[in-house]
């Protein structure tokens, strides 16, 4: 029988054992799926491709220590991890930027009371936008958007599921964009959380 029509298990456990070609085979068989899964999320082919490139990475440098019952449900649970972190190190990418762009620029464009002032205008601005949704609602768009917590973060607050906080902020930004307030300002906005 050929390397690629054995089982994930079969082909796993002669990768513990360093044989490549068991690996190239588990490489080939998954690598367009989680690449397209990858790609999905992140959208940026370049990133993804290296996030897909990291998880086998890792998978063959601890192939030795690992234990795995399903190929498949594992690889793709790393893959979701992989993306996980690439979007939480672009998060924080971000307010890093932004720290460092008020701390330098900060006293050429205006007075920092001046923006403080104009920041929170804008948050009583939002909070008039959200009034007419449920109580839960704004909670949940507002420590998202406006307090940077993850979803899991939120929907272990309120102990819910993932899937109930996606669905409120996605109510909450309809909301928005049905009214007129100028999705421009709450991009600048949100990119300004960090100096509050």
């Amino acid at each position: 029988m050929s390397e690629c029509q054995q089982s994930d298990e079969v082909l796993w456990i002669a990768v513990q054992n360093s044989d490549d070609k068991a690996f190239n085979t588990l490489y080939n068989r998954y690598w367009k799926k989680l690449y397209a899964t990858v790609l999905h999320y992140i959208n940026d082919a370049e990133i993804a491709e290296r996030v897909v490139q990291d998880v086998f990475v890792v998978l063959w440098k601890r192939r030795a220590h690992l234990t795995i019952e399903s190929f498949a449900k594992y690889i793709h649970a790393t893959a979701r991890y992989h993306v996980f972190k690439e979007v939480k190190a672009k998060k924080k990418t971000l307010v890093e930027y932004t720290d460092s762009y008020l701390l330098y620029d900060d006293a050429a464009t205006q007075n920092s009371g001046e923006l403080k002032l104009s920041y929170h205008d804008f948050q009583n601005q939002i909070s008039s936008y959200l009034s007419p949704l449920p109580k839960r609602c704004k909670e949940i768009f507002w420590l998202s958007r406006m307090e940077n917590l993850s979803n899991d973060e939120i929907a272990e607050r309120f102990c819910i599921s993932k899937r109930s906080v996606e669905n409120q902020i996605t109510i909450a930004l309809k909301h928005i964009r049905s009214s007129n307030l100028d999705i421009a300002s709450i991009a600048l906005a949100i990119a300004l959380i960090t100096f509050t």
